[in-house]
């Protein structure tokens, strides 16, 4: 049975997120709304697998995802039925046959999530859903050099959401890079995989160490002290885009 994997970005603002919900709970998902065109054009169920699952409100240039099919339509035939059944806000960008192994998220080597902060005195209408507006002074030097902490294999407990159950909180945070574009303040984590809440909550805790209300060297004690209670809060989920995902 052949194996399609696909490219989709997406703006996920008007979403509960990527993945299916309980029928009862009537909320609209990336995964429902793929699923349901693709029935429409292979005229047979399927079940698409992502890399991960993007939260409401969370954004993706390059989500991959894979699904088996016994379909023979031309893959470009595919590609171009989705793109004209799917809502403005969803776009496949590639599509591909892969091997019978492919699974977008047990092959994947590693993610790479940007999160776009807005550090201006004054809001933004355009980008609202993309950014999140931070009107005060952040010290992008005392940013990246707490950053560096994070860097290598961790236990990032401190990091993941209050309550969740991490079967396995050993992370491996490949590179995280700070960089600034006129008001806009950008932060790209690539990482072996990710806690839930993961990104968001060292973001919060690096906009509060640019903010001056954690002093230097606060981001190793907390990302020692395995304890969520002492870092910064959870970043709103409009500024995180999943960028890329490495195989």
């Amino acid at each position: 049975m052949p194996n399609l994997k696909l490219q989709i970005e997406y703006d996920g603002t008007g979403y509960a997120g990527w993945q299916k919900q309980h029928p009862r709970k009537k909320q609209k998902t990336i995964q429902d709304v793929i699923e349901r065109a693709l029935r429409q054009i292979l005229s047979e169920r399927v079940r698409v697998i992502a890399s991960g699952r993007t939260d409401a409100g969370v954004h993706a240039l390059a989500q991959v995802v894979n699904f088996h099919t016994h379909s023979g339509i031309p893959l470009k035939k595919i590609q171009q039925g989705l793109n004209s059944l799917l809502p403005q806000d969803i776009a496949v960008k590639r599509i591909e046959r892969v091997g019978p192994g492919f699974h977008s998220r047990f092959s994947a080597k590693s993610k790479v999530y940007r999160y776009t902060i807005l550090n201006h005195p004054y809001r933004e209408a355009i980008s609202r859903h993309f950014v999140y507006h931070c009107r005060f002074p952040l010290d992008l030097r005392l940013m990246r050099k707490e950053a560096k902490a994070l860097l290598g294999r961790h236990n990032f407990v401190s990091f993941a959401a209050s309550g969740g159950k991490a079967r396995d909180p050993l992370k491996d945070i490949k590179r995280i890079n700070l960089s600034d574009r006129g008001h806009y303040i950008n932060i790209e984590i690539e990482a072996d995989g990710f806690l839930y809440n993961m990104v968001r909550n060292i973001v919060g805790t690096l906009i509060e160490i640019g903010r001056g209300r954690f002093p230097a060297g606060s981001m190793r004690k907390i990302l020692e002290g395995r304890d969520r209670k002492l870092g910064g809060v959870t970043a709103p989920a409009r500024g995180l885009c999943l960028v890329k995902v490495r195989y």
